[in-house]
């Protein structure tokens, strides 16, 4: 939605089971990965746009499966022999990391092999990445893979809601619609919001109110 607001604060997302919200926008991801190890393979993608859940779903699996989590720009300087000793391996932004083509390449070999679970995380479908590697571009395609979406307005609003509650703070029905209606899309927006409003109302010492959210959000629109 044009006008929506993200915010760039460092917060710490939890990432455990209970706080992952299961939606139409990422139920087929959330089945995919919670029938593990029932894959259709050893390597599996995860495809979906920035905010979407993608960190939180792979932290979900990688506890499960006692799989190694890295960024795929750590490849080039990772024992990957060593690192398929671990029952399961997670790649993140793959899309995003320029120079590893063949440490990845050569990842996906070693776990078909020896067996090791491997997910890989990215914003768009391999073909999208501007690969060189030829066998490493056919390696993805052939891959399964399934996406994760943008947050629906679901979601975003019961985001919202579990972000307050968490927080002990009681906000009114009407100030979750106006703050679903402006924020980026993203659940780390939700997440940021939520804490500056949360700062916000105890250093008024006051409940969280629609005019105070509309206030924040024009200060921070002010900001950007």
């Amino acid at each position: 939605m044009s006008g929506q607001l993200a915010f760039d604060l460092p917060l710490e997302p939890s990432f455990s089971r209970e706080n992952f919200l299961v939606s139409p926008s990422n139920e087929a991801a959330w089945t995919r990965f919670d029938a593990w190890p029932n894959w259709p393979g050893r390597v599996l993608l995860l495809l979906g746009p920035t905010g979407a859940g993608k960190s939180h779903l792979g932290a979900i699996w990688a506890e499960t499966a006692g799989a190694r989590i890295l960024p795929a720009a750590a490849l080039a300087t990772t024992d990957l022999q060593a690192l398929v000793q671990n029952p399961a391996v997670l790649v993140e932004d793959a899309d995003r990391a320029a120079g590893v083509e063949k440490e990845l390449f050569h990842l996906i070999n070693l776990a078909t092999e020896s067996g090791t679970f491997l997910a890989v995380t990215a914003r768009q479908w391999p073909d999208s990445w501007g690969l060189k590697t030829k066998d490493l571009l056919s390696r993805l395609r052939r891959a399964p893979a399934v996406e994760i979406g943008e947050p629906d307005d679901a979601l975003v609003r019961a985001v919202l809601v579990k972000l307050f509650m968490d927080r002990q703070l009681q906000v009114d029905a009407t100030v979750i619609e106006f703050l679903a209606a402006r924020i980026e899309r993203s659940l780390a927006a939700a997440r940021s919001v939520v804490a500056i409003l949360d700062r916000e109302a105890l250093a008024r010492g006051r409940a969280v109110t629609r005019p105070m959210a509309g206030e924040v959000l024009k200060r921070l629109e002010a900001d950007h």
